[in-house]
């Protein structure tokens, strides 16, 4: 018998980067096709509040617990990315 599950399914590299590329074009107000994955997040006006909400809804859309050194240690995109994907890996 299979248990059920209200988790996410993985991701690939590419669809998170497009996830996380609407979620700055919506707190920017920038279309998504302007959010570049290797420009860094403070290049988009993006601050520590941001960076805390960010968390919020990553936990939420992927059932994982975000530390906020992550978004530190990983200033665009593409390197996010990756590193939320050994985190919803794990979960």
């Amino acid at each position: 018998m299979s248990e059920l599950t209200t988790q996410t399914p993985q991701p690939t590299a590419a669809e998170l980067v497009d996830w996380l590329r609407g979620r700055v074009a919506a707190q920017t107000g920038r279309p998504a096709a302007e959010i570049d994955a290797d420009v860094p997040l403070n290049d988009y006006g993006l601050d520590s509040v941001y960076v805390f909400g960010l968390c919020a809804e990553i936990e939420d859309q992927y059932g994982i617990e975000v530390e906020p050194t992550v978004m530190w240690d990983n200033t665009s995109l593409a390197p996010l990315a990756d590193a939320l994907l050994g985190l919803i890996a794990a979960r």
